[in-house]
């Protein structure tokens, strides 16, 4: 994820389909790379044959079993969805201003609009 930050010079997250991982009881969030040498990298390499040899390292979050389909505010989201959110935007250092909690575009809580 730092390779497609580092290149598209992103200031904000548009996070979709939050609401596929409601029930699920962890998730698994990328954090590093570990290479050959058990040095731990957080930008993966940029030639394809240098992933063979790096192995990605997990941070694994709880889930929820709330419902989050539909919520349209930060307010009704489960508060291990927000902690989800929160370590996404800590890991990365970009925002998530942006989420999808369904398929209508109703469905949308927006942190920060981005056309204002």
């Amino acid at each position: 994820m730092h390779r497609a930050i580092q290149v598209n010079s992103l200031t904000g997250f548009c996070l979709t389909k939050l609401d596929v991982l409601d029930g699920l009881t962890t998730l698994k969030i990328c954090t590093g790379y570990k290479t050959a040498t058990g040095e731990i990298i957080t930008v993966p390499p940029t030639a394809a044959e240098g992933y063979e040899k790096i192995t990605p390292v997990y941070e694994e979050l709880p889930g929820w079993s709330e419902n989050t389909v539909g919520a349209t505010s930060v307010d009704e989201l489960p508060a291990n969805a927000l902690a989800y959110i929160k370590r996404i935007e800590d890991v990365t250092g970009v925002p998530v201003d942006i989420i999808s909690t369904g398929p209508d575009r109703n469905e949308t809580i927006i942190k920060v609009n981005p056309f204002a």
